[in-house]
């Protein structure tokens, strides 16, 4: 059997740059070598490279995705993507594939900007019953109303640049006086951003993925920060316990993934994808969904597949597999 090149994209552009590149790692470290030939490729600010190990940095060709290894061209079958943020998780690469006819693991470029931009995802869902916080909109240059925020949204709540993830630009405001200083922390990250209510109760978070044909979602996972909620440091420098399979009941476990089934399909995702939820008063209300997920170690996916019985190297091949049916 010929094997197919794979390129494991990694990166990017935004804050999440260092966890990208462990994700990406991960996926090349647990791809089926019999079946696959794997090009690891940095996508970054400074310049587009793929770094194998038998290699120097080998440039790409930007033109049709391509590498020239010792005088011989290498295009690729399919990229798996593990990019966070911009360019890998906004649409962007997503388009650029598309445009070059290359399969690609994640969300097609339309629903990775939907999904990108919590705003404009909170909206789609809500029209379908999906229950949310109530929110509160700001560009950059807008006049600040503190106490038309509070208003609306009250105390605490929470201030997030609406287009980044890993809790980057994400603040606890507990008083009015310490709204105006969070957002200017939130428009360090983004022009846009969103404050939102407080919701009191257990977060949880939910894969869910298209497995051999099938969209299913896996066991819950629980997330107990130690810090006042979970942010960067809660989930990736070990301030937090995640609870595999959740301490909720069986009830609430059946009604959140359902519910994270729900999101997947109206917003047509695909691939790997994590959805995050809180329950408040006994209802489970959708946070934000990452359609391209962490994958290195200390992420929440590879701790559910695992409960749910699914190695990596079966999760990553179904993903590729997935892809090049389209």
């Amino acid at each position: 059997m010929l094997k197919k090149n794979i390129a494991v994209v990694m990166g990017g552009y935004s804050s999440e740059v260092d966890i990208s590149i462990l994700s990406g790692n991960t996926v090349c470290k647990h791809l089926d070598v019999s079946k696959y030939t794997v090009y690891p490729i940095h996508i970054l600010k400074e310049g587009w490279f793929c770094k194998h190990a038998d290699h120097k940095p080998i440039p790409v060709d930007k033109h049709d995705f391509s590498i020239n290894v010792e005088g011989t061209k290498i295009t690729f079958d399919c990229v798996f993507n593990s990019i966070h943020g911009t360019p890998g998780e906004d649409g962007i690469l997503q388009a650029y594939f598309n445009l070059l006819g290359i399969p690609q693991t994640a969300c097609n470029y339309y629903e990775a900007a939907l999904t990108f931009n919590k705003r404009d995802c909170i909206s789609v869902l809500k029209a379908y019953g999906i229950q949310t916080a109530t929110n509160y909109l700001l560009n950059k240059g807008d006049v600040i109303h503190t106490s038309e925020i509070v208003e609306k949204v009250g105390l605490p709540c929470f201030v997030k640049a609406n287009k980044a993830g890993s809790s980057f630009g994400v603040s606890k405001v507990y008083v009015e006086e310490e709204l105006e200083a969070a957002i200017a922390v939130s428009f360090k990250e983004d022009d846009e951003i969103i404050i939102e209510s407080f919701l009191e109760g257990t977060e949880v978070s939910v894969g869910v993925i298209n497995y051999q044909g099938k969209v299913m979602a896996l066991p819950v996972t629980e997330i107990v920060s130690e810090n006042d909620f979970f942010d960067y440091q809660a989930k990736y420098e070990g301030k937090s316990q995640e609870i595999t399979p959740a301490q909720i009941s069986p009830e609430q476990t059946e009604k959140v993934q359902r519910e994270a089934e729900k999101v997947f399909k109206i917003l047509k995702l695909k691939g790997l994808t994590r959805a995050e939820f809180i329950f408040h008063n006994g209802e489970p209300y959708f946070l934000e969904v990452n359609t391209t997920p962490g994958l290195s170690p200390a992420s929440i996916i590879p701790q559910q597949a695992k409960v749910a019985g699914i190695s990596l190297p079966d999760l990553f091949d179904n993903v590729i597999e997935q892809a090049l049916l389209k």
